[in-house]
Formats: C-alpha cells, structure tokens, sequence
C-alpha cells in the first residue's frame, strides 16, 4: 500500500483556513426580504448569541466533512464530500459576516469544536461509506431543525440574520437528501440520540462563549 501523504495535507489546510483565515464565500450574501429594523442592545446580543451558534456550527461541519472526506474509499463520494464541504463555506462566510455587524466575536473554543468534529468524522468515515453518508443525512436533519428553531427565536428586526439561517436551513436539507440519494444508511436510534445530546452541549455553550 502507497502511503500519500495528500489527504493529511488537504486537512491540515482545512483547519488553518477554518480556524484563522477569513473566509470568503462563492454566493452573495442572502438578501433579507425587508430591510432590517433597529435592534436594542438585548436584541443584538441574543442576535449575536444565536449567529455564534451557527458559525460554529459551519466551524464543525467543515471539519465533519473534512475528515470524511480524507477516509473515504469511493473518490466519486470523496469529491461529494469536498464539494458539500466548498458550499459550507458560504455559510461560515455569512454567520462571520453577521457576528461582525453585530458586534458579537466567534466562540473562543472553536479550536476545541473542531478538533471534536474532525474526530467524530474520522469515526464516522471508517465505519464505511453506507454509514458515513449516513451520518452526514443524520447531521443535516438536525442542523436543519436547530436552523428551524432560529427563526423562531431571532428577533423580528433581524431581517439580515433572518434571510442567512433561511438559506442555510435550504443548503441544509438539500444536503441531507443527496446524501440519501447516494446511499446513506440509516444510523440506529441510540447514535442519532447521542449526537442529539452532543449538538444540545455545544449549542449551550457556544450560545455564552
């Protein structure tokens, strides 16, 4: 067996970028429907707690895919990966944006977030493809009702945050059902409740810092 030394590089470059560079997004960012309205200082923090949630949610994904991507037998599913990884981007890029308009700051663990996301991808992807897809159908559902959850509890000012989750929770669900589409298995009950208690630490705790 040849020993490349490629997909360690491809990930090492992934974190640099994820954790310290600005990243910069392919699409525009969504326009709200009606211009944003003033926001008092309690509404911009809750605001700002709420997008730091997200981005680090983008933080983790990065890193899920990733480290997928990296242990991935089938190369058509390895370029899958990188490309769902690409269109991630975008959503890290929009949640940055708006913490900065906010004034609100990234997490300041999201080194720690990251590294616990890469190792559950590295999990995940050497249990086979079947179920790589699988965690990955399972991961985009509940972003995609935590996204949900959002838009309930933005406040209704906040147009500009508002029009970025909704994007997100489409980009979300059509990720979900492509992984479907290429054969995800179904994860069993018991690890879709654990990453469900995972997502409710993170989430907690991110939302303060």
């Amino acid at each position: 067996m040849t020993f490349t030394l490629d997909p360690v590089l491809t990930a090492a470059d992934a974190a640099l970028r994820t954790l310290f560079a600005r990243p910069h997004a392919t699409r525009s960012t969504p326009p709200p429907v009606q211009p944003p309205g003033e926001l008092t200082d309690s509404e911009r923090r809750e605001a700002g707690a709420l997008m730091r949630v997200n981005h680090v949610g983008e933080v983790c994904a990065q890193a899920l895919y990733t480290a997928q991507a990296a242990v991935a037998r089938d190369p058509v599913l390895r370029a899958r990966l990188l490309e769902a990884s690409h269109e991630e981007t975008d959503h890290l890029a929009w949640t940055r944006q708006r913490l900065d308009e906010l004034g609100a700051r990234p997490s300041v663990l999201n080194p720690l977030w990251y590294a616990g996301a890469f190792g559950l991808g590295l999990v995940a992807g050497r249990l086979g493809d079947p179920l790589s897809l699988g965690f990955v159908a399972e991961t985009e559902r509940q972003v995609e009702a935590h996204l949900e959850s959002h838009l309930g509890r933005l406040p209704p000012a906040d147009s500009a945050s508002r029009a970025v989750v909704e994007q997100m929770k489409i980009d979300e669900a059509r990720h979900a059902a492509q992984a479907v589409d290429a054969g995800a298995a179904e994860l069993p009950a018991p690890a879709k409740a654990l990453m469900r208690f995972a997502s409710r630490v993170m989430t907690t705790v991110a939302h303060r810092i």
